[in-house]
């Protein structure tokens, strides 16, 4: 799977590999969805030298096919693995998103038995997703008046009884990690105590330090002519309601009925890398916009460099990122962002400086804070490149190898103890 935790897993277990660590990886089984993943065998078995992956009984998570969690029937074997391998400490990703799976927390069970530590790290705003897929799973409260009355309450309540249910599973992890103080700040108001905040997310600097823009990349590279002469607003990551497709359609229908950008409608067209459920809607949006709009498809991560280096804007309308990696490998790749005020982009990003942050969802002015910025960096191609230099200088301390340094240090001392 292409997303922000795949990413981070497998940038650390190959400088783990190199440091000369011994990690097992017990994941979901993709088998299922081989059709969509026809590469899931190159993840299994000894992927780097010391690193072994298992994979392990699974379902699809929260509904989505293509989202595999753990099934009950992963207990088991898991726990046999873990007996075989005899870790000094164990760490699970998504702590919450396993409890769902199992209705257990294996890895803290085995740890408190055998004396070791076990700690979670946070990657993903679940308790905040139930905003957009209880809107899904109930038209009403995606309807006007009355539907709309409802929804706040509904989805307040319904957060609140989500994490009566989860924070005691957080609370049994000797930490959870956070990688930023928004995503701590957040944890915080839902009265999660065991935290710790610290860099262990990064992106691979090099790689992009290694690229350079070339002026028929699109056309070289997706065979997609006619891009060269056009700015591109460029999109990555999955195409759902989590990552704010919704406002983005509305606001960019906003702009384009903005009669004072007219004259940018033939000079932009809007690149989309990812998969999901809207993306016939997206589609069909855009094309009734007026706006030309290519869709890529799933690229692999290390298409990601030559991508965002060729590109000229890069947009976000997702608030609940907990740090936001693709931004941050946009600021690395030296062109500005756009993103909303809210969720972990705001570690990164200052406003006016290497990009722009519009006002939030929550706030009335949102849709034209997010046209005003989008024009603004459209006209401007002197403050765009000013910008980017900006980001690439400030993204260039996140390194995966400090990062990964980080988490051995945090690791290490748990283990001390």
């Amino acid at each position: 799977v292409v997303d922000g935790v795949t990413v981070a897993l497998h940038n650390r277990l190959r400088l783990l590999s190199q440091g000369g660590h011994e990690v097992l990886l017990l994941c979901p089984d993709y088998e299922p969805v081989a059709a969509l993943y026809p590469q899931w065998r190159e993840y299994l078995g000894e992927i780097f030298t010391g690193v072994r992956v298992v994979r392990l009984p699974s379902e699809p998570f929260m509904g989505v096919a293509f989202e595999r969690n753990l099934s009950h029937r992963a207990r088991k074997p898991l726990q046999q693995a873990l007996a075989d391998f005899e870790p000094a400490l164990i760490h699970v990703d998504e702590p919450d998103r396993i409890f769902l799976g199992l209705l257990k927390a294996p890895g803290v069970a085995y740890a408190r038995a055998h004396g070791i530590p076990c700690v979670g790290f946070y990657h993903t705003n679940f308790i905040d997703y139930i905003e957009d897929y209880l809107a899904e799973a109930v038209p009403l409260l995606n309807s006007q008046g009355v539907g709309r009355l409802l929804r706040k309450p509904v989805v307040a309540i319904a957060q609140w009884a989500s994490m009566l249910f989860i924070r005691p599973v957080f609370h049994a992890y000797d930490l959870v990690l956070v990688s930023c103080e928004a995503t701590r700040l957040r944890l915080e108001e839902l009265r999660v105590r065991n935290l710790h905040q610290g860099q262990f997310l990064g992106v691979e600097v090099a790689a992009f330090q290694e690229v350079t823009r070339q002026a028929d990349f699109f056309e070289q590279v997706y065979g997609l002519a006619d891009i060269a002469p056009k700015l591109t607003l460029t999109f990555v990551g999955r195409l759902t309601p989590d990552k704010g497709w919704y406002f983005t359609l509305q606001a960019l229908a906003d702009w384009v009925g903005d009669a004072d950008n007219a004259d940018w409608l033939d000079q932009v067209v809007v690149i989309v890398a990812g998969e999901g459920a809207m993306r016939s809607l997206i589609e069909s949006t855009l094309d009734d916009l007026g706006l030309s709009a290519c869709f890529l498809g799933r690229i692999v991560p290390e298409a990601v460099p030559a991508l965002l280096v060729n590109s000229d804007i890069y947009i976000t309308t997702s608030e609940k990122e907990t740090l936001g990696l693709t931004v941050l490998e946009a600021l690395c790749a030296g062109i500005p962002a756009i993103a909303p005020r809210a969720g972990g982009v705001v570690t990164h990003m200052q406003d006016g400086y290497n990009g722009r942050l519009y006002a939030p969802q929550s706030s009335p002015q949102s849709s034209q804070s997010f046209g005003q910025a989008l024009s603004e960096l459209i006209a401007d191609a002197p403050k765009r490149r000013q910008m980017g230099e900006r980001g690439a200088q400030d993204a260039a301390p996140y390194r995966w190898e400090t990062a990964v340094q980080n988490l051995l240090k945090t690791w290490q001392t748990l283990i001390d103890a």
